[in-house]
């Protein structure tokens, strides 16, 4: 193609005023607003400019319009929307753990609509402390004194070991060194907060005579000792071992044996409780996790634990125990930085008064899902079975496991039924799912794509089975 045919197809590119006075384009920016589909029209242009200068047909207004409106669909779509959880893992990190009530998803909209009372007192007739509004509720549900809220876990780790121990050590055993996903780990925190890493024990076995040594080995350095070993001691922490357990030759002190060398040398121990479960798992066949109220009871001075693992609520960081050491953390500069939203408390505040009703088990997702027979949910997935078969899509049921995930009772798991889908592309057929309205997450097992119908909601199951019957279809059709 010489330059004089090339320079005729580019003429016969639509101009960017002639694109602008389409039917199709105005309701493109209708739809996205004038900016971006400019934005994108002139992008779309020399898209097709630089075809054309290569050797390629030049399209039509129609074409290229269409390019355009795939180019907006993709550039404006959100990146962050539902999905359905069929992969059996209760508290899914990457799928934003623990799904809420509906009273919790009420509290938030409507506390969202206009203005609220978060730092409002109505009968003061002036400025409030947000922090009440779910304090008195922890402190009924985990008999603690004070208690404190701020925006996750890592949040409260960090305020704590900052307003607690900033410039002195904290003796930790090495056995809860942790990192958990996303290469949070303890050890980084702690030197953040300005804390002194203090580490004692083996990796699977540390005994009480390994604290004390620490302890005692501290006190008798000078004060300006520039080594963490010889920083004076503030702190005695337990950190929870989320999402690995240790096995066979192995032990560590209880907090209960904790608290009271912290009371025999007058130090404060603080438990990085992690999970923050308010009930028994043991109830469900799982072991025994330890309780925000265990901790509170053995007498540990600040109790961190997350509002979105098995506690069932919004993300958060929760801080819980005597006054004498979480009060100072409210008005600690760090606090604002990390405080909750309104949205956080509306949401946390239902979520507490569902265990303060006693109906957490009912109402509460999470619970739900772990409290649900296997019984149920094979009588589920025949329903679902049932279904798929009359729309000419075949699907197997069989046992399987479930996981808690989330970073709690790790290795645990609760027996279940699965739908499993045998297709000559397992993988294709798991990314298909992953592309339909809403999402579908799965899991590949013995070559099948296995569907775990524990963690996906009642009212999801339409939508599951309207995209399994479309993917299916389609893989049917290649």
């Amino acid at each position: 193609m010489n330059n004089k045919q090339v320079n005729e197809k580019l003429r016969q590119l639509p101009s960017m005023d002639r694109l602008l006075g389409e039917e199709t384009v105005g309701r493109l920016i209708a739809l996205y607003g004038r900016t971006q589909t400019v934005h994108v029209l002139r992008e779309t242009l020399g898209m097709v400019r630089d075809e054309v200068l290569s050797g390629m047909e030049a399209p039509s207004s129609a074409d290229l319009t269409a390019r355009a409106r795939t180019r907006l669909q993709e550039r404006m779509a959100p990146t962050l929307h539902p999905v359905i959880n069929a992969t059996g893992v209760i508290i899914h990190t990457n799928l934003g753990r623990a799904p809420l009530s509906a009273a919790a998803r009420t509290a938030m909209e409507e506390v969202s609509r206009g203005y609220s009372t978060l730092e409002y007192d109505l009968q003061a007739g002036q400025r409030g402390h947000r922090t009440l509004h779910a304090e008195r509720w922890l402190c009924e549900l985990t008999d603690a004194e004070a208690a404190l809220v701020v925006n996750n876990n890592a949040g409260a780790v960090l305020l704590a070991l900052t307003g607690l121990a900033q410039g002195r050590g904290v003796v930790i055993s090495r056995g809860q060194l942790v990192e958990i996903g996303g290469g949070f780990r303890v050890p980084d925190v702690m030197a953040q907060s300005g804390a002194h890493l203090i580490e004692v024990g083996a990796t699977n076995r540390t005994h009480l005579r390994d604290y004390v040594a620490a302890i005692e080995a501290a006190r008798e350095k000078p004060m300006d000792a520039p080594t963490a070993e010889a920083a004076p001691t503030t702190l005695i922490m337990r950190a929870h071992h989320s999402n690995f357990r240790i096995v066979g030759f192995s032990a560590e002190p209880s907090l209960v044996e904790l608290v009271s060398l912290g009371r025999e040398y007058d130090l404060p121990v603080m438990d990085d409780l992690g999970s923050g479960v308010l009930l028994d798992t043991a109830q469900f066949g799982l072991l025994h996790e330890p309780t925000v109220q265990e901790s509170v009871t053995a007498g540990a001075s600040v109790v961190c634990f997350s509002g979105d693992k098995l506690l069932g609520g919004p993300q958060a960081g929760i801080i819980v125990g005597r006054a004498k050491y979480v009060e100072p953390l409210k008005r600690h500069p760090l606090a604002r930085a990390l405080r909750a939203d309104k949205l956080c408390l509306a949401g946390l505040q239902a979520t507490l008064l569902h265990y303060l009703k006693g109906e957490a088990l009912e109402q509460i997702p999470i619970w739900q899902m772990m409290a649900a027979s296997v019984e149920e949910i094979e009588r589920r997935a025949q329903r679902v079975q049932r279904k798929l078969r009359q729309a000419g899509t075949p699907a197997e049921i069989v046992g399987g496991q479930s996981t808690v995930g989330g970073g709690s009772l790790p290795g645990e798991k609760l027996p279940t039924r699965l739908v499993a889908l045998s297709v000559r592309r397992p993988d294709q057929l798991a990314a298909d799912l992953r592309a339909t309205d809403p999402p579908v997450v799965g899991r590949i097992a013995e070559g099948r794509l296995m569907l775990d119908l524990r963690t996906v909601l009642m009212e999801e199951e339409e939508n599951l089975l309207k995209a399994i019957i479309t993917v299916i279809a389609n893989h049917a059709c290649d």
